[in-house]
């Protein structure tokens, strides 16, 4: 049986060949998408309905999130921002979430994950606050002095590079639906199909290119899945976040149209 790491051609003569597949991954399933970049700009074709909206804010999960939403923002012609939020883990058992928190000082409980497994109101603040003091650096040091924009009342594309398990995207948009968008919209490269399904009643849309049956984990489905440094999602938000500064200075001018100025903080 020949491998799925392998590739066989025969000439005219009649010899056979065989060289390495480079479109593979460790466990011979075809690569999907070329990086993150690559993935961006085709999850971008299948949003095509939100583009040149302008209810539209496209929210980047860090890090590997923000080269994807990058490539959807530029061809939605949208403003890109960072959404920080982490899960609140159990003391003892992180993996299992009983909230989230995230910029702007949301927070959201499970009350019932917090009495089913006995977190203490002390061990909830420990945690809130440990998890915060994060959230404020990273917020600090990806988007610098610039307050974040104001999603109440719009569409909000949620963009990561990939779900696995779910927990986290969960707990991204329980905080996201505290900040009052109109619309949540989840959208990502690749996901299992079983976490999509479980995803799917607690947004108003999942976009999702590549659900398949079998899964390791995200990276087996990009050629190039290297991490993204601080310094590139930084970069990356920056000029994000342009197409709101041309919005608001077109406003001032006495064009028409809603501005897309970056609010004050709340």
């Amino acid at each position: 049986m020949l491998s799925p790491l392998l590739e066989m051609s025969e000439t005219a003569s009649g010899t056979v060949k065989f060289k390495a597949r480079t479109n593979v991954g460790l466990f011979g399933e075809s690569m999907v998408f070329d990086d993150r970049i690559d993935a961006g700009r085709k999850l971008a074709k299948r949003l095509e309905a939100y583009a040149k909206r302008k209810d539209v804010i496209v929210l980047g999960i860090p890090r590997g999130g923000v080269p994807v939403a990058f490539e959807v923002a530029k061809a939605m012609e949208a403003p890109l921002d960072v959404f920080l939020s982490r899960k609140l883990g159990v003391p003892g058992q992180e993996e299992l979430a009983f909230g989230a928190v995230a910029s702007g000082d949301v927070r959201v409980l499970d009350r019932q994950i917090i009495e089913a497994v006995g977190v203490s109101e002390r061990q909830i603040e420990q945690t809130t606050q440990a998890v915060k003091k994060e959230l404020e650096r990273r917020e600090h040091l990806f988007r610098g002095s610039r307050p974040p924009l104001n999603v109440e009342g719009r569409t909000a594309l949620l963009v990561d590079d990939g779900i696995a398990t779910g927990s986290s995207m969960r707990a991204a948009i329980n905080a996201l639906r505290q900040m009052k968008p109109a619309r949540i919209v989840v959208a990502v490269p690749v996901a299992p199909v079983s976490t999509c399904n479980r995803l799917r009643p607690e947004v108003d849309e999942l976009v999702c290119l590549h659900m398949p049956e079998s899964f390791f984990a995200i990276g087996q489905f990009y050629a190039d899945f290297s991490q993204v440094p601080d310094e590139d999602v930084a970069g990356l938000l920056q000029h994000g976040a342009e197409p709101a500064a041309t919005q608001t200075r077109a406003a001032e001018k006495g064009a028409s149209g809603p501005s897309l100025d970056r609010p004050a903080v709340e």
